[in-house]
């Protein structure tokens, strides 16, 4: 009877395994979910803070971890410089796709994340005519203009940004550019003066011509060469400064 009863006592306790891999499941889902460039300082501190109490409040387990003397230095986590300017640019890179879906799904425009920052590429072939460095302001002006507005914008404030010219591998008209070098840097520069036109402060950029050293895709294809064909406008992390 006794040996019985213990084994149903054991059997009672066995929820506690499966419960316990639920709740460990569901925290790294929302480890998952959690996106630093979203929240600020204060809630931060306060997730903090709320498991510390946790660990303080069990009568037994682990310790908490209590800060040491770097923190009587003043640092911590919260005084790191880069936060601000870190959620900033994720606020920018969410603003810029919601600026441009229209023209991201025509694939007029294009926005990535890398280690350089927030890469905004407009392709050639609608901003410039063939093998020309001329803006064709009737297609570019109002993209343009967006994107001034947004490099204007508050969550910028203090950004730097760099302009590359791309052309795909074909030869050029030696009578117009000698190389695709002259063509890529005078597509740079001719952005450049527009958005500067337009009101953005141009000692914020830097400019460069990479001709057809950079390809997005194999340049054998039609397809591939138009895609190659862009100017990008880098939102500079700050490690690429």
């Amino acid at each position: 009877m006794a040996k019985k009863k213990r084994e149903a006592d054991e059997a009672k306790g066995e929820w506690i395994v499966t419960y316990s891999d639920m709740v460990t499941l569901m925290l790294c889902f929302f480890v998952a979910l959690f996106n630093p460039d979203e929240s600020d300082p204060s809630q931060l501190q306060q997730m903090i803070s709320a498991f510390n109490a946790i660990g303080m409040g069990a009568s037994t387990g682990g310790h908490t971890i209590a800060p040491g003397k770097s923190a009587d230095l003043g640092n911590t986590i919260m005084s790191l410089p880069s936060m601000d300017r870190g959620r900033n640019l994720g606020t920018a890179l969410r603003r810029a796709i919601s600026l441009f879906e229209p023209e991201l799904k025509s694939h007029k425009v294009t926005i990535t994340h890398d280690e350089r920052g927030i890469v905004i590429s407009l392709a050639s072939d609608v901003f410039f005519p063939p093998a020309s460095a001329e803006i064709d302001y009737e297609n570019s002006r109002d993209i343009l203009l967006r994107l001034g507005a947004l490099l204007n914008s508050q969550e910028l404030l203090g950004r730097r940004f760099r302009i590359e010219g791309h052309t795909d591998s074909s030869d050029t008209d030696p009578l117009v550019w000698p190389s695709n070098w002259e063509l890529s840097a005078a597509r740079s520069i001719a952005v450049l003066h527009y958005l500067a036109d337009i009101g953005v402060d141009e000692n914020r950029f830097q400019v460069a011509g990479f001709a057809a050293t950079m390809p997005l895709s194999r340049d054998d294809t039609p397809e591939g060469r138009m895609n190659n064909r862009r100017v990008d406008i880098i939102i500079l992390d700050e490690g690429h400064l």
